[in-house]
């Protein structure tokens, strides 16, 4: 609340700087963002390192091995996206939100904006961590993976973009459901639960699933299926259709 009131301007004179500034100051307030973020570095790095350690085959994929913990802080990434949205619901902050940033457009965007940044930056941290760990933990004369070979510096970049927009997927969500738990729910279902029935029903499909997309990046081969940038492209429609759906509703609805 002090916060928005700091920031709180005369009619008409909002801009994106107040809106992001005000977004910047309720997300970094949050101490389960740090935590969050800081576990899921942590859980995806631990990974890495336990995955080089066991790794014996030197002709393998060395950098998705050590890129193997990026994937599920997916989620962990999806839920901070949807809380930020249904906390301020949760908490009834939404009035003072929109009593000090009346425009909804602008509001939503500097939201995305500012999450998108933070969540992308953790997760380009988070996979350049990972990879140089898991690569300095591999045993049995396996030499470690480096940026300058074919295909690797792609991959590590790729993942932790992946990171970021399976968090403004679950932002979208928020807007749209603004119940924390049933967004979850929507959530785990949609990049985990339906991967698994899609995997089971058509191979082909799975290619075109979140968690699939940001799997594939994380490989320095190709697929036949799906390249690595085709599936970036698919991964920011996902996002952009989510917050747009997420958009027309946020100005459609009352608080």
């Amino acid at each position: 609340m002090t916060a928005i009131a700091t920031l709180r301007n005369p009619a008409g004179h909002y801009r994106f700087p107040q809106a992001a500034r005000m977004e910047w100051i309720k997300l970094r307030s949050l101490r389960s963002t740090w935590w969050t973020l800081a576990v899921t570095a942590a859980a995806a790095t631990g990974i890495g390192i336990a995955v080089g350690l066991n790794t014996r085959n030197a002709s393998g994929d060395l950098t998705n091995n050590a890129l193997a913990g990026i994937a599920p802080g997916l989620l962990a990434a999806g839920v901070l996206g949807v809380l930020a949205v249904t906390s301020e619901y949760t908490f009834g902050m939404i009035r003072a939100t929109l009593a000090a940033i009346p425009d909804r457009r602008l509001l939503l965007t500097a939201k995305a904006a500012v999450f998108g940044a933070l969540a992308l930056a953790t997760g380009e941290a988070t996979a350049f961590l990972a990879f140089f760990a898991g690569g300095a933990s591999l045993r049995h004369g396996i030499p470690a993976p480096s940026l300058d070979q074919p295909g690797v510096l792609r991959a590590v970049v790729l993942s932790g973009t992946g990171f970021a927009l399976i968090g403004l997927m679950g932002l979208g969500l928020g807007a749209i459901i603004r119940h924390t738990p049933a967004a979850i729910a929507v959530l785990v279902g949609g990049v985990y639960v339906v991967t698994q029935f899609i995997g089971g029903v058509s191979g082909t499909l799975m290619a075109y699933v979140p968690i699939s997309i940001v799997a594939n990046s994380m490989a320095t081969s190709r697929n036949p299926m799906l390249s690595p940038w085709i599936g970036l492209g698919l991964l920011c429609l996902y996002a952009a259709v989510l917050l747009a759906i997420g958009g027309w509703l946020f100005i459609r609805r009352d608080a």
